[in-house]
């Protein structure tokens, strides 16, 4: 036990050593505590006084900044004063000038306003010389027997894009850019433009010009007043010219219904130049007395130099085209023998006629044309007039020599006419056919409505074959057309009808017989330009032709005596 409390008191007496070294420690740290703590006072001391020293030179400068921005204050606001006082002065310049304007102005709309009216008598006045002269201008066609040549531009279609070449697409754009305008309602502007060459601008002057968007009506406007002439004894012949899609079987028939190419007839303001003429013609007859008029109807193409009657019939009453030939009377008229004409009654029957001889007539898709016809068509209304040779002047004054007329006339109609549905082979044997007695005479005139062929570029069109061939036939009579024309124009002995069945079976109409009217038909697409200025050129020389003033068919008048 006493060893073992030495060992206690020797390991006391070490720890009572160690600790009295850790206080030392301990007293020596806290001295040095202190003098850090004294040192991080003046630290915080000299940093307070750079702050200070900082803030008061910022002070200083903000003072500076502060005098100066007052002195530019005072500056600006001066010179506000100034600018505001010339402002000022500016304003009452201005207002005086709008016053003075305002002014002014009232003294232009007064003279606006006169110059208004004065503008309205002078169009009243121009529209009144207009129609002056332009009924002038007809007396001067009447007497010089010239062809009336009207131009129609239709509007640009989606198959213009689309032509079935590989063309470059600066090239298609520009085949798709317009290059004939109508002017104004007589002149053609067609703008020539060439690669590498400068544009170049030609006018082509006509009787009428029509716009791309005028419609069918306003075409017939125009047309209506031959139909008068018409029942007024005169021939009238109206056909439609133009290269293949230039709108001529729209112009001339209107609409086509896709499956059998016929024209729609239930779209009356889309009809075209023939059903119109006819509601026309029947029109002006239903005004007349009864039973002094009626109307026969043939329809033939000319397809491949040929003549192809499209109302014939064959044994069994089914319509088929039969072949028939032109020839020249002893009295130099053109007639073809055995073709057939159908008396008809209304335009009805008119138009269901000429559907029927349309789903006949030769038709072949082409690059330009879905639909382009082949052949030449003609359509012929004859009228046949009734006139009583002892009374005429004063048959139509009173009620019963109406009566009487009607009556003597349905005595002298055959049988089949009152059956209306007498056919004819010949114009000569015709239904409805008076014996050349002392009283009653009667007068034919016709109405001829020619849809031609449109004249094709080969190299265009992309025909080959036998639609090639066609081609070749279509351009030859055209070329024909254009000869006759030539020659008469230039006034030949010899004028060469006989060069094409075309010539041959229009040469009445065409040489003086009867009032022409031509309906030049065109594109506006700049790839159609040779063919525009060709037809363009066509009309130029048509309507230079003198032919001469156009016979009237002379109603027989017989005196009392006889």
């Amino acid at each position: 036990k006493e060893e073992r409390i030495v060992v206690l008191e020797t390991e006391n007496a070490a720890l009572h050593l160690k600790l009295a070294e850790y206080q030392g420690l301990a007293g020596r740290s806290t001295n040095e505590i202190l003098q850090l703590y004294a040192a991080h006072g003046q630290q915080m001391k000299l940093q307070r006084s750079s702050v200070v020293t900082q803030l008061h030179g910022a002070i200083k400068r903000l003072k500076q900044d502060l005098k100066s921005l007052r002195s530019f204050a005072l500056e600006l606001s001066k010179d506000f004063q100034r600018q505001s006082k010339s402002c000022l002065y500016q304003v009452l310049a201005a207002v005086q000038g709008i016053q003075l304007q305002n002014e002014a102005m009232q003294m232009f709309q007064i003279k606006a306003f006169d110059l208004e009216q004065s503008l309205q008598e002078v169009t009243e006045r121009y529209e009144k010389e207009k129609q002056k002269r332009k009924a002038l201008h007809n007396s001067l066609i009447e007497l010089r027997g010239n062809i009336r040549v009207h131009c129609r531009i239709r509007p640009l279609l989606p198959f213009d894009d689309a032509a079935g070449h590989s063309v470059s697409q600066d090239r298609r754009r520009n085949f798709s850019e317009k290059a004939a305008y109508a002017a104004d309602d007589e002149t053609v502007l067609v703008k020539c433009s060439r690669p590498g060459h400068a544009s170049v601008n030609k006018t082509f002057q006509f009787e009428r010009v029509y716009s791309d968007f005028e419609s069918q009506d306003a075409v017939f406007a125009d047309v209506a007043p031959l139909l008068t002439s018409l029942l007024d004894g005169y021939n009238v012949c109206i056909m439609a010219y133009g290269q293949t899609g230039s709108g001529k079987t729209y112009t001339m028939l209107g609409p086509q219904l896709e499956e059998n190419l016929a024209f729609s007839i239930e779209e009356e303001s889309e009809l075209g130049i023939i059903p119109r003429a006819t509601q026309e013609v029947f029109r002006l007859i239903s005004e007349k007395p009864p039973g002094s008029y009626w109307v026969e109807v043939s329809v033939v193409e000319v397809y491949n130099n040929e003549i192809f009657d499209l109302l014939a019939k064959d044994s069994y009453g089914k319509v088929f085209g039969v072949k028939r030939d032109v020839v020249t009377t002893r009295e130099g008229k053109s007639d073809v023998p055995s073709l057939t004409h159908e008396t008809v009654e209304n335009a009805s029957e008119f138009l269901h006629l000429v559907n029927k001889g349309l789903q006949l007539r030769v038709t072949h898709p082409t690059l330009v044309h879905a639909h382009s016809s082949r052949s030449h068509l003609v359509v012929t209304l004859t009228i046949t007039t009734v006139v009583f040779g002892d009374n005429f002047g004063t048959l139509w004054e009173d009620e019963q020599t109406s009566q009487r007329l009607n009556k003597e006339a349905s005595c002298t109609f055959p049988q089949k006419m009152r059956d209306n549905k007498s056919t004819s082979s010949s114009r000569a044997s015709s239904p409805v056919q008076f014996e050349a007695t002392e009283k009653m005479k009667q007068v034919k005139t016709r109405l001829q409505l020619v849809d031609l062929a449109g004249s094709e570029c080969v190299g265009m069109s992309g025909v080959t074959g036998a639609a090639l061939r066609e081609t070749s036939f279509i351009n030859r009579s055209l070329s024909a057309l254009a000869d006759v024309l030539g020659a008469i124009a230039e006034q030949r002995a010899h004028v060469p009808y006989r060069n094409s069945k075309l010539t041959h079976l229009l040469q009445d109409s065409v040489g003086g017989d009867a009032k022409l009217l031509v309906m030049l038909c065109i594109s506006p697409g700049q790839k159609y330009l040779t063919e525009s200025m060709q037809s363009l050129g066509f009309g130029t020389r048509a309507r230079q032709v003198q032919r001469g003033q156009v016979k009237k068919k002379n109603f027989p008048v017989l005196s009392k005596g006889k």
